[in-house]
């Protein structure tokens, strides 16, 4: 029996959730789905320049892992691209750390902690908000997360001293 995967500290939701050719309707495209966890290891690695070894201290992984992860999702775009896919980001054992709130009625979007509530746009004051965090069906769960391992974790490793543990080489 395979082991169980932990969860990947996600920094917040994508923008974006589909993607497809130009011009060609999306029914008659074969699909490819870009994990919320592989979506992150593109943004880390391609998108801030972040090394492997950052970039899986972000995530809560393996530097090993996140190597892995990061292949796995280059195939996917590298696919898209090539042979014309539609693209949907979804899915994952993650947990974000920060959220997106859009407001419907003005467009704003602003990023918050994703401990945060909002009961009203800051721009127009509306009430019409979408929490696109809650979109992939987070909420509760990360803002628990949160408080058990994504701020412990970054804690921990910032006052790791240098030279020591497996990963430090």
């Amino acid at each position: 029996m395979p082991r169980p995967k932990n969860n990947r500290i996600v920094h917040e939701p994508p923008l974006y959730s589909e993607f497809k050719p130009l011009g060609v309707p999306g029914v008659d495209l074969k699909r490819s789905k870009l994990s919320l966890d592989e979506f992150e290891a593109i943004r880390l690695a391609d998108y801030n320049s972040y090394s492997h070894e950052e970039a899986a201290g972000e995530m809560g992984i393996s530097r090993s892992t996140f190597s892995r992860l990061i292949e796995k999702a280059r195939k996917k775009l590298a696919e898209f691209i090539i042979q014309g896919k539609l693209l949907t980001i979804d899915g994952g054992n993650i947990h974000f750390r920060n959220n997106i709130i859009r407001c419907e009625s003005c467009g704003y979007m602003f990023k918050t902690n994703i401990n945060a509530s909002f009961a009203e746009c800051p721009n127009c004051k509306s009430t019409r908000l979408v929490n696109l965090a809650g979109g992939f069906g987070h909420g509760i769960c990360c803002t628990e997360s949160n408080h058990k391992k994504g701020g412990y974790y970054a804690t921990r490793r910032q006052n790791r001293p240098k030279g020591r543990g497996s990963n430090d080489r």
